[in-house]
């Protein structure tokens, strides 16, 4: 039963999360007492998704860290500063927007970056390696990127913000990872079918109790939330486009350019969207909820525009041994 309504929540991921969002707006006075519920949920989450990492493939990662570094340039300085960018060009007076932005591209990657380098058959030991690396250094990252770029119009909380990525994010990381150790990895298949289902059904619950403390910012739609939502779609699509650039510059293979591309692309935007219910005023999260909106949908079509062109490539080989 958990099997197939895991294969059910898979086809269904680029619409989960919208639905989600939909649903917080819809019922905000409901879901917002739930708020405190968020980290936990999300606790559970990162460790059902890092019971399959495992030590080993990291090291290996480790023996040749160029990858990596290219990956956390992109994460947290390259879009970070194309956001404060972005947002001082079309938002100038709007501090909390700005930190909104920044915050929204400075968060680490997505855990769900897996599951698609998975489908399009990218290189998963790089992926689960910038995974951990960037899962650990978070809670220094994050704070620290966000002081230096928007510490001057905003006031940060950084030692409440790291104390929580801490627990939301490291701890159960380094306890799914400790677990896979212990077991030889066969954890992985006895217990991950196991949890996956709840794993989306908790991320929509997460997204849905978000969306509910910035229903009052969504539910009146007007060209601003249009003309934000257009920055937010244009911010992400950046970061896949010029992930999948820089890989292709560097003359990395098709795997690795699929791991840089959704690792570059994705964020753990759920975890932004906590941060950011929790430690600053209602306005700079609404682009990082407006982020789950699109995130999934775009991871799908940049794995159809990837996949594509792969298979282009193919056909242009064959033809030319021919």
């Amino acid at each position: 039963m958990l099997h197939t309504l895991n294969a059910r929540l898979n086809r269904f991921m680029p619409l989960i999360t919208p639905t989600s969002i939909i649903i917080g707006v819809l019922c905000g006075s409901v879901l917002s007492s739930y708020t405190f519920l968020s980290p936990w949920l999300f606790a559970f989450m990162t460790f059902a998704g890092s019971i399959s990492l495992g030590f080993r493939d990291f090291l290996n990662v480790l023996k040749k860290p160029f990858p990596l570094f290219i990956c956390l340039f992109i994460l947290h300085l390259l879009m970070p500063l194309i956001a404060l960018g972005m947002g001082y060009m079309t938002f100038p007076t709007d501090a909390y927007t700005i930190t909104g932005l920044v915050l929204a591209a400075v968060i680490p990657t997505g855990v769900s970056s897996f599951i698609w380098v998975s489908i399009y058959k990218g290189n998963i030991a790089l992926t689960l390696s910038i995974i951990l690396v960037d899962t650990v250094l978070a809670p220094f990252i994050v704070p620290g990127v966000l002081s230096l770029l928007v510490g001057a119009s905003v006031q940060l909380d950084i030692w409440a913000m790291m104390s929580s990525l801490f627990w939301m994010i490291v701890v159960p990381s380094l306890l799914g990872m400790l677990l896979n150790e212990w077991t030889k990895g066969s954890i992985v298949k006895t217990w991950g079918p196991r949890l996956n289902p709840f794993t989306k059904l908790f991320m929509a619950a997460v997204v849905a109790i978000n969306g509910s403390v910035v229903a009052p910012y969504l539910a009146n739609l007007n060209w601003r939330l249009v003309g934000l939502a257009v920055v937010i779609i244009t911010l992400a699509g950046l970061g896949y486009a010029l992930s999948y650039l820089i890989a292709r510059l560097l003359g990395w293979n098709e795997a690795d350019q699929v791991a840089l591309v959704f690792n570059g692309g994705m964020r753990n935007i759920s975890a932004g969207a906590v941060l950011a219910v929790s430690y600053f005023p209602p306005p700079v999260a609404v682009p990082v909820v407006l982020g789950m909106v699109f995130q999934q949908m775009l991871a799908s079509l940049t794995g159809y525009l990837l996949n594509r062109r792969f298979q282009i490539l193919q056909k242009a080989d064959k033809t030319t041994a021919a």
